[in-house]
């Protein structure tokens, strides 16, 4: 148990799926008791209104029946309840309600019961004032030195300020350059109104200049105003804090000087009451409420301050003295006296916990037991040990980063994909050039073994492919019960997938407060992205699989795509894919083997991964475990290398429209300066046709933004290509040297790295690197190349041969009995004998010498060529 926390003294959930804000609160003794004891006031933007007088037996009690002393539902949202005298002829304190549209002040009073239930409590309506504008906040106050009684000024969301002499209407001013409305407070010291405008500056304006200056019920009339008609609303002083405010918070403490608090969304500050700054303090986090509450020392200010991690904390000026963890974030904080109780914290979150709270340490009563004292047997801690360093070393070895256990999982999550498609297809805004996108229903069921908490589920697809929900949240999931999701899954963009895979993560917490997070993934079908469609003969890019079973019908294979009453289709197949071109499988009527051909070399690879799947999977059901498929080569890398090249042709587009972009800004800020230094002169000098200058360099950032956002649909429209094509060729690399889960693993590793293609870090230069490792650890031909270490910061490269090098040279290597592994065993193995009159692709300038020359003197001649180099400089 943490001492730092908010001790509960009373508490209570206010309502249902109700919501509240900062103006939500009060507390005061708004009955009139006389007993010195506070009432908290509630009101809700659902219309309602509670009062509530909290007592506690014992600290942590939850509310009484009792504790409720009045709940009324209004008509309207509740905006900001307050205390004051607002009747005339009484200067008993009476409610202030204010709604969107009106203004009602109400009076609380009690009657004692004569029944075990306690007293009774109602409100009767004194006054009410329909407002002509929509309400945003209100302040009241003795207005110009008024004795006895408390004037109401209500903030528009136009910017009006509407003041009200208790039962009339007074008068209404409309503040200058308003645009949006901030806090506002009064000062009864200056007697003037301090607010926040959209300007981001602190502005206070005297009551007696609000009052003598000419009416403005409409924004007409202000603009007349600003003509020169009639006295013009200015402010009487004005703070520039850069940064919009909280709350405004005035001080008039004995002990301290009289200064005005404001909370901004980043700093805390205290001012004057001329407006200079007493001191500034620059808050880490983000603040929620702030309320200045007392004066322990001569000169200082105490303040409470909540934040959004759950925190109040306590500033004596701007040194910290005391932070305490609340069970929500507040939004609303004030101090009361409850039962002889003073200076019980009362907060408010959003969401209705109302709570009553005191700072402290609770001494904890738990003694730990006494451990028996026992001699220490040294045999047993060996074998313990030896038996732990052996669990250390194969955990080292099988490199998992987690440990695999096989218990029952807390959370099981599993997901369905629907046989067909959805009837109605649920697309949006989807991209393809199709005249009907077609959608397949997902469901997803969870079900818990333990009670589990902020259970969170995520559903992620690659794109081009989307959801139509990707997040679910569950508050919490009782044991033994199920909860079901569906969402749909279609085609958005205009390009072919590189997988058809999807996943579903959900992160959840346990009773303990451990987050866990649960994996499960998803197949989607094959027609959802593709459509029967016409064989054709000619095409540009061929396949040719071989297999060592016997030739099987394609439409066995592909019942969705294939006509079962035409035999044509047993040898023949079409595919049409939505946002690509037509492929053509076809099988040997004599031979095992299977050729696939497209128009594009991307879009081969979901029809030959399909193919392989199916086999798969049609061999299983037969029970023959024997199958294996192979391709005798070479791996197409000139198509493959013209996508790679295409890809980079496009980033090195992208970083031309940067250049030029950040030449134009910095062409078009210097022209604003000329501008604004020739307006600021008091006497103009000719624009010399820096406006035409202006507006062309404007047109030009315009066209180079729009250029670079097209560049860079274009580019990632190439790169999602980039990974289908690099997909097939791993696949082809792997059934042509017939290599293991593993070796492909690394391979994709190598290839498909999983951080984005952005400008800083693009996947060549990640590729490069990881094949450049490759070729000096598990592929090299030597122990000198594994001693060589040429890492160096990776940095987008001039031009893609390097990499086109490496990937032609790790297919070689890889032909001449090079094997793919990342234990440190097999990277220390006897090189690699290349079998005689093979010449190997060099890999950089230093392989290209001969074979026979020491690496020592190679090193040495490089050194030389250094120090003469320098010596000519």
């Amino acid at each position: 148990m943490s001492l730092f926390k908010a001790r509960d003294w009373w508490s209570t959930m206010l309502g249902n799926h109700e919501e509240f804000d900062q103006g939500c609160l009060c507390v005061a003794d708004v009955d009139n008791s006389g007993t010195g004891q506070d009432k908290i006031i509630v009101g809700s933007y659902m219309g309602f209104l509670r009062i509530f007088c909290p007592h506690s037996i014992k600290a942590g009690d939850g509310m009484q029946p009792e504790d409720l002393l009045l709940e009324v539902q209004l008509r309207d949202p509740v905006l900001e309840v307050q205390v004051g005298k607002f009747v005339s002829g009484t200067e008993l304190f009476h409610l202030a309600v204010l709604h969107p549209r009106k203004l009602g002040v109400y009076a609380v009073s009690g009657m004692l019961g004569n029944v075990e239930h306690g007293n009774q409590y109602q409100i009767k309506l004194m006054y009410e004032h329909n407002l002509q504008r929509t309400a945003c906040n209100m302040t009241h106050g003795p207005f110009g030195g008024v004795k006895g009684r408390d004037l109401i000024c209500i903030q528009s969301m136009d910017g009006m300020l509407m003041f009200f002499e208790q039962e009339s209407y007074a008068f209404g001013r409309y503040l200058p350059g308003f645009l949006l409305p901030g806090p506002l407070s009064y000062s009864s010291r200056t007697d003037s109104f301090i607010t926040v405008s959209s300007c981001r500056q602190i502005e206070s304006y005297k009551y007696q200049v609000l009052a003598v200056a000419a009416d403005a019920d409409t924004r007409q009339e202000m603009e007349q105003h600003k003509l020169g008609s009639g006295k013009r609303l200015v402010a009487d002083w004005i703070l520039n804090i850069g940064e919009q405010a909280l709350d405004i918070g005035i001080v008039s403490f004995s002990q301290t000087a009289y200064s005005i608090l404001v909370l901004g969304e980043r700093n805390f500050f205290c001012l004057k009451e001329n407006g200079q700054i007493r001191f500034m303090k620059k808050l880490d986090y983000s603040p929620s409420c702030f309320l200045p509450y007392c004066s322990v020392s001569e000169g200082t200010i105490n303040t409470l301050v909540g934040n959004h991690n759950n925190m109040l904390l306590v500033y004596q000026d701007v040194t910290l003295k005391w932070a305490a963890q609340l069970p929500h974030i507040a939004i609303a904080v004030k101090v009361g006296n409850f039962q002889d109780l003073k200076g019980v914290i009362v907060t408010l979150s959003d969401s209705g916990h109302l709570q009553c709270s005191y700072f402290g340490t609770d001494p904890s009563l738990f003694q730990a037991p006494k451990v028996e004292s026992r001699e220490i047997n040294y045999e047993e801690l060996d074998v313990e040990m030896k038996e732990l360093q052996r669990i250390i070393k194969e955990a080292t070895k099988t490199q998992d980063i987690l440990p695999k256990t096989e218990r029952e999982d807390d959370l099981t999550v599993t997901a369905m994909v629907s046989p067909d498609l959805d009837t109605v297809s649920q697309a949006i805004d989807s991209e393809v050039e199709a005249e009907a996108v077609p959608s397949i229903t997902v469901k997803i069921t969870v079900r818990s073994r333990l009670i589990v908490q902020k259970t969170k589920l995520s559903v992620c697809v690659q794109s081009p492919l989307a959801v139509t929900q990707d997040q679910f949240i569950f508050d919490s999931i009782e044991p033994g019960i199920s909860k079901a999701v569906t969402l749909s899954v279609f085609l958005k963009g205009n390009d072919s997938p590189a997988e058809l895979e999807g996943s579903v993560v959900v992160s959840f917490n346990t009773l303990t407060g451990v987050p866990q997070v649960v994996l499960c993934k998803f197949r989607l079908p094959l027609k959802l992205v593709c459509l029967p469609g016409q064989p054709s003969k000619i095409a540009n890019h061929k396949l040719t699989l071989d297999t060592n079973q016997p030739p099987v019908r394609l439409a066995n294979l592909f019942p969705e795509f294939a006509d079962q009453s035409n035999d044509d289709q047993a040898n023949v197949l079409g595919f049409h894919l939505l946002a690509g071109c037509n492929v053509t499988l076809l099988a040997s009527k004599t031979s095992q083997r299977y050729r696939i051909q497209s128009e594009q070399f991307e879009d081969l690879w979901l029809i030959m991964k399909e193919l392989i799947l199916r086999f798969e999977e049609y061999f299983q059901k037969q029970g023959n475990k024997d199958f294996t498929c192979s391709f005798s080569g070479p791996v197409p890398l000139q198509e493959y290398f013209e996508l790679i090249d295409r890809h980079f042709e496009l980033r090195l587009n992208a970083e031309k429209c940067e250049e030029l972009l950040s030449e134009r800004a910095v062409q078009f800020r210097a022209i604003e300066r000329r501008l604004l230094t020739r307006f600021k002169d008091k006497t103009p000098a000719p624009l010399q046709n820096l406006d035409t200058l202006l507006e062309g360099t404007y047109r030009q950032v315009i066209a180079l933004a729009d250029a670079g956002e097209e560049n860079q649909r274009i580019q990632f429209h190439a790169f999602t290509k980039l990974k289908s094509a690099t997909q097939l060729v791993i696949m082809l690399i792997g059934l042509w040297q017939k290599l293991s889960k593993d070796q492909i693993a690394i391979l994709e590793a190598a290839f498909l790295s999983p951080l984005q293609d952005t400008q800083e870090l693009g996947w060549e230069e990640g590729v490069d690197a990881a094949i450049s490792h490759l070729l000096r650890t598990c592929l090299s031909k030597s122990s000198k190349e594994q001693a060589l270490n040429l890492t160096s910061q990776l940095s987008m490269p001039k031009d893609t041969t390097r990499l086109k090098k490496h990937i032609t040279l790790l297919c070689d290597r890889l032909a001449k009995g090079g094997r793919l592994s990342l234990s440190a065993e097999i990277n220390q193995q006897q090189p690699v004998i290349l079998p005689g009159g093979c010449t190997s692709i060099p890999e950089s300038d230093l392989e290209e010498r001969t074979a026979d020359q020491d690496l020592s003197e190679m090193f040495i001649n490089h050194r030389q060529l250094i120090k003469n180099k320098t010596r000519t400089e």
